[in-house]
């Protein structure tokens, strides 16, 4: 198959690129650059570097590589960030999509599938997370999701040839096994990242915001999804579509089916990298649900997909491995 993957050089994106060139299939990428880093691409990929908003230009993307596919990526996605600037994310994340859209529109492309985010959920109030849920975001960052998937639905119901697959998840964590590809975000918030950084000694402490949650340890329950394997659920949701398995509007929600806790990973962040790692200890920060992490079952039981890598010490290790050789990242910043 052709596919497009728009944010193709960010984190997630150049995960997906990487696997899905190891399966076979020819890829473009699209991608801005304001986050992204073109080494993250691989130089002999067809790049282009364009902001989805422009969507006469991202339909002769389309039509140049006759993409039969689109993998959508390309979004802005710190949370309080987008409590801070609530527009970018709209016009970003939502303009960017239904640009994106228009252009396939133009071109005939038929097929998408949507990383999206548990974020559209909000504050559940119970565990874990399913797709029948009701959704309400409590930031500007999950309403720009869920008004993409607001979107697609609506396109859906109005042309039977198009169809999409919206994938829900929480915290992608890991990097590339082989330690080609990795995390590289500026400013960087993930907790795997900064606990590693800290490790090197390029950070002085690791903050951990409240210790008296209603958690068997006290601190925030998470869901973590290796990168590898979020790519791969991506890789599934194209294929079934492809086959005709999956027709109209899909959602699933991706994970390895429990939680860990803020503490857990920073005692596997020491016992990967064998380093002492100060922690600094806080209050809550507002906002902060004791536990998140999402059902993957449906996904499992329609498209046989399941997460590999859901050992928390070989999610850091594959981190680890990116880390201790590039602590500087991509060095395009």
């Amino acid at each position: 198959m052709n596919v497009l993957v728009t944010g193709g050089a960010g984190y997630i994106g150049s995960h997906a690129v990487k696997r899905l060139r190891e399966a076979g299939h020819f890829v473009a990428v699209i991608d801005n650059l304001y986050r992204g880093h073109r080494a993250a691409v691989p130089a002999d990929v067809p790049f282009e570097q364009v902001d989805l908003r422009k969507t006469d230009l991202v339909a002769q993307v389309l039509g140049k590589h006759a993409i039969n596919c689109v993998m959508h990526f390309a979004a802005l996605a710190y949370v309080g960030e987008s409590v801070q600037q609530p527009l970018d994310y709209y016009e970003n994340n939502t303009g960017g999509s239904i640009s994106l859209l228009q252009a396939m529109r133009q071109m005939n492309v038929k097929r998408l599938v949507f990383s999206s985010t548990c974020a559209t959920y909000g504050e559940p109030d119970r565990m874990p997370i399913v797709e029948t849920m009701p959704q309400s975001p409590i930031n500007p960052y999950g309403w720009s999701k869920l008004f993409t998937e607001r979107c697609l639905i609506d396109l859906a119901a109005s042309d039977p040839e198009f169809s999409f697959t919206a994938l829900r998840y929480f915290n992608v964590a890991g990097c590339a096994t082989d330690g080609s590809i990795g995390e590289d975000h500026h400013p960087e918030s993930h907790i795997i990242p900064l606990l590693l950084l800290t490790a090197l000694k390029r950070r002085e402490s690791f903050s951990v915001f409240g210790t008296d949650y209603p958690t068997p340890d006290g601190t925030c329950i998470r869901d973590y999804i290796h990168v590898q394997d979020l790519a791969d659920a991506h890789i599934a949701a194209m294929d079934a579509m492809g086959a005709g398995r999956l027709k109209g509007g899909n959602f699933f929600n991706l994970g390895i089916g429990k939680g860990y806790s803020v503490k857990e990973v920073i005692d596997a962040a020491k016992r990967v990298t064998n380093a002492d790692i100060p922690v600094k200890y806080g209050p809550r920060r507002p906002g902060d649900p004791p536990q998140l992490f999402a059902n993957p079952d449906k996904i499992k039981r329609e498209l046989g997909w399941s997460a590999k890598i859901t050992d928390l010490n070989d999610i850091v290790e594959t981190a680890w491995r990116w880390f201790k050789n590039r602590p500087n990242g991509y060095g395009d910043h």
